[in-house]
């Protein structure tokens, strides 16, 4: 968990102990113990997007989300274990912030990014009518079988179009999170493990971690009571009204 987010859940212990401490003081407190979280560089590719499989438009480069269940942005991003590299398949909610759906693997076989879809598709709880599936261009998202069940589930299609990390930046900005403030200090060996410490990791992230771009609420309180937000988060695209 970021430093921001550590100072807002620590503020009813300050407050109760009496305790006067900035943020600034916090982080330097953080940095004289070495717990500040390091950013680290992306070095593995995870997408093939030269295939013959059809390829779909951007769908929500000009949309801002204002309801849960609008937009669910998905990427794959790769994590070290001592054994090698586990790909890991994330789906999360545009406008909550929540990851609905997750799976990690050996490979990056299609079958493994659908494992994350149906997930999504089996605990979601709130209507889905008119909801746009993002994602980049890569052969798991392009295939028959992932294809299929989001269209037989009547979802919009939706794709990146030039490879700019701003066309798919939630789902970019998800996988960051997910591995440099949960996953980057663990040492599992197996991708049976990764799912156990994966599991626990989202259950963190979606419940107790607040998040800026839901006013510091957490991704599931926001998601599960479809709560109105302030959008704080910097939009790269002006709205503009969709009629789907």
């Amino acid at each position: 968990m970021g430093g921001r987010k550590l100072y807002v859940l620590l503020q009813a212990f300050l407050l109760e102990h009496q305790i006067k401490m900035g943020r600034d003081a916090l982080f330097d407190l953080l940095a004289a113990h070495q717990l500040l979280v390091r950013k680290k560089r992306r070095r593995v590719y995870t997408t093939q997007s030269f295939h013959w499989l059809k390829k779909y438009p951007n769908c929500i480069k000009e949309i801002i989300p204002n309801k849960v269940n609008e937009i669910w942005v998905s990427d794959i991003t790769y994590y070290r274990t001592t054994q090698g590299f586990v790909y890991i398949s994330f789906i999360t909610d545009a406008y909550s912030r929540k990851i609905v759906g997750y799976h990690a693997a050996d490979t990056l076989e299609g079958v493994h990014t659908l494992s994350a879809l149906q997930m999504a598709l089996k605990e979601n709880r709130q209507p889905i009518t008119g909801l746009i599936h993002h994602s980049d261009r890569g052969v798991q998202y392009c295939s028959y079988d992932y294809v299929k069940l989001l269209q037989d589930n009547n979802i919009i299609i939706s794709m990146t179009e030039n490879g700019d990390p701003l066309e798919n930046a939630i789902a970019e900005r998800i996988n960051g999170i997910m591995k440099q403030e949960y996953l980057e200090h663990q040492s599992p060996s197996t991708k049976e493990e990764v799912m156990e410490l994966l599991t626990k990791s989202v259950k963190s992230y979606n419940n107790q971690r607040p998040h800026m771009s839901c006013n510091m609420l957490t991704p599931e309180f926001v998601h599960q009571n479809n709560i109105e937000v302030e959008r704080t988060w910097k939009s790269y695209y002006k709205p503009q009204n969709v009629i789907l």
